[in-house]
């Protein structure tokens, strides 16, 4: 295991940011994988998404530090996978969408737990190693496949539509950040809690966007939101690039200081 304190972070400083890039990615993952399955297929489509996952693993893996385009790339393919991993098991087997939400909560549950035995911390300021980096984009995708099939769940399921579901969980992702202001909430949980309730919230809004009014959309498409949204996270991503705001400290304890250029927002930490 490398020293922590010559090795560079794999991931970024969590500020403003990183939330509005990550709401982004998941409404472009959502229409996204909805487009491609409606043009290619299932059979085809899906596949092509699991290629572009491994190709952009391995380019984050081979990275030496945080590089803006190379995680913002796996958090994109990600979204876009997971959409299909978590619409498989109810379109594919006919599994009700509440079934298939206990069960990505269970997985992600065990991706937690061997986590922290394997490492003693769930910290993401200490992803220093290929080991740890393994584990958080498990925990990544785990996230993202239970968001997918919650926002689902809530939208059709428990027939609240596709806009009251987007209110919905952006009252919920409020929850943990006031309680981590305001309350002193664990860190851990505040965290993992807003990483979790951004998916179902983006695929929601996402998903209002582009279905036709009769299922209670604006009937824009998947594709011009997929496009749109595409061309919003290259900008972001480029600015981030340009002026490396979100760059994380070296050392694991220079979180617990302000970056210079960096406002933290719902920082993780358990040792």
């Amino acid at each position: 295991m490398p020293n922590a304190q010559s090795a560079a972070a794999k991931v970024p400083e969590i500020t403003i940011y990183f939330w509005i890039v990550k709401l982004l990615t998941t409404a472009m993952g959502e229409a996204t994988s909805d487009f491609l399955n409606a043009r290619l297929g299932p059979a085809i489509a899906v596949p092509i998404m699991l290629i572009g996952l491994g190709i952009a693993l391995k380019l984050q893996f081979k990275a030496r530090g945080y590089v803006a385009w190379t995680y913002w790339l796996v958090v994109v393919m990600v979204a876009t996978f997971g959409t299909s991993a978590a619409d498989a098991l109810h379109v594919g087997f006919g599994i009700p969408y509440v079934v298939s939400t206990a069960f990505y909560a269970v997985v992600l549950a065990a991706v937690f737990v061997s986590w922290y035995r394997s490492e003693k911390t769930l910290s993401i300021h200490s992803i220093y190693t290929a080991r740890r980096e393994k584990f958080y984009w498990a925990t990544v995708l785990a996230t993202f496949a239970l968001g997918t099939a919650a926002g689902d769940w809530t939208a059709t399921s428990l027939h609240l539509g596709y806009l009251s579901s987007a209110v919905l969980f952006a009252v919920l992702i409020a929850v943990p950040a006031a309680g981590y202001l305001r309350f002193g909430l664990n860190s851990v949980v505040a965290f993992w809690f807003a990483y979790i309730v951004t998916r179902p919230l983006g695929a929601s809004i996402a998903d209002w966007m582009d279905n036709p009014r009769h299922l209670g959309g604006l009937a824009l498409g998947t594709g011009p939101v997929a496009v749109a949204l595409t061309i919003v996270i290259v900008a972001f991503v480029g600015y981030l690039t340009a002026t490396r705001v979100d760059i994380t400290g070296k050392r694991p304890a220079e979180h617990l200081a302000p970056q210079p250029h960096a406002t933290p927002v719902l920082e993780l930490e358990l040792e």
